[in-house]
């Protein structure tokens, strides 16, 4: 497959919204949040933590001291962007009531 078809494929893929986790597998801490695209934002977070973006945090402290490896990401409910009108709102809401739900260590303030 030429790189065309490749280009055409991907955009033609569907495109899935979501919450998303990050897991300290040492500690049992987890952050949590929510995305446009889950497929591709572990990789957003990776490039930030490892450029000390978050440098005020827990989380960024504890990637620091212990390494990328002591961490996880997973996907904790997702859906095919074409399923929502709003998407804007849609995450707004999902973080709100997962954040509820989950109380994550790394989100407390």
């Amino acid at each position: 497959m030429n790189r065309k078809e490749l280009m055409q494929q991907y955009k033609a893929a569907p495109t899935f919204y979501g919450v998303i986790e990050i897991k300290n597998d040492q500690n049992g801490k987890t952050f949590i949040d929510v995305a446009r695209n889950v497929h591709n934002r572990w990789g957003y977070y990776q490039t930030n933590l490892n450029g000390n973006f978050y440098h005020d945090t827990d989380l960024q402290a504890d990637w620091n001291r212990l390494g990328a490896a002591a961490f996880s990401y997973r996907v904790l409910w997702k859906a095919d962007t074409s399923e929502t009108d709003n998407l804007r709102q849609a995450l707004k809401d999902l973080k709100v009531e997962w954040l509820e739900k989950c109380h994550p260590a790394y989100n407390q303030h």
